[in-house]
């Protein structure tokens, strides 16, 4: 059974430390997001679980196997695969050709037709302008090369780090239906996001990020009716406060 896990783990940039001993666990099939403010260190956490941002104590298991040491790449091969915020694409190459970067890992490269014939049919603009420079594609397209190019890898586990960035509503709304698919299709994801509302909707389980601590833990669907989030990232205020909720 697949599970990732990282135990108390400590993440600094030089003597600025951005994780105090945070914690989480994602099962196979699970949706599971962070929320938390800006600086609440979620890119940290992304990073550190893709072997990006090495933590200096605690340990991240995959399958229960130490892998807290392994390179980024490494954890590629192994079927965690990061979405960056921002999407970092090659902006001068075109839509095919960031697509098959993607099929990194040995186990990835034969499947390349395979992988193209899924992405392809999820996001049928991508075929539509395969030969388009990705740098030329709308915020929302160039959202979607970065998710099929995550998938040209065979993840076992798709972390995205904050997907609706710069992005209009019905793009947003466009994207989360197809992380639901994707997720229906049997790859788990671990997503942090700024919009609280709609990642706790589409979540299984969230965690709340707050000065590099995980500060709560639950059900999405509980930690959605709870007054801290409620007031701290839905903009509303409890009845019980005296005060004013959204419609």
């Amino acid at each position: 059974m697949l599970e990732l896990e990282a135990s108390e783990i400590y993440v600094a940039y030089g003597d600025l430390t951005a994780l105090w001993g945070a914690s989480l666990k994602v099962h196979q099939g699970e949706i599971v997001v962070l929320i938390g403010p800006n600086g609440a260190g979620k890119t940290t956490l992304m990073r550190a679980l893709a072997g990006l941002q090495p933590p200096y104590r605690g340990r991240i298991l995959l399958d229960g196997t130490p892998v807290h040491q392994l390179r980024a790449h490494q954890l590629v091969e192994r079927g965690i695969v990061l979405i960056p915020e921002g999407r970092r694409l090659f902006g001068g190459m075109s839509v095919i050709e960031n697509l098959t970067m993607g099929a990194y890992a040995a186990s990835a490269r034969k499947q390349v037709p395979q992988s193209l014939d899924r992405v392809y049919s999820i996001f049928p603009v991508l075929a539509e302008r395969a030969q388009q420079q990705a740098g030329t594609l709308s915020g929302g397209q160039q959202q979607m090369l970065a998710i099929g190019r995550a998938l040209m890898a065979q993840p076992r586990i798709l972390m995205l780090d904050e997907p609706s960035l710069g992005l209009a509503p019905i793009v947003v709304s466009n994207i989360f239906d197809v992380l639901r698919q994707i997720n229906a299709e049997g790859v788990t994801i671990l997503l942090a996001e700024q919009n609280a509302r709609m990642a706790l909707e589409l979540a299984h389980r969230a965690y709340i990020l707050e000065e590099g601590r995980v500060s709560s833990e639950g059900p999405a669907q509980e930690i959605l009716q709870t007054d801290h989030v409620r007031r701290a990232y839905l903009g509303q205020v409890s009845p019980l406060a005296g005060g004013p909720t959204e419609p």
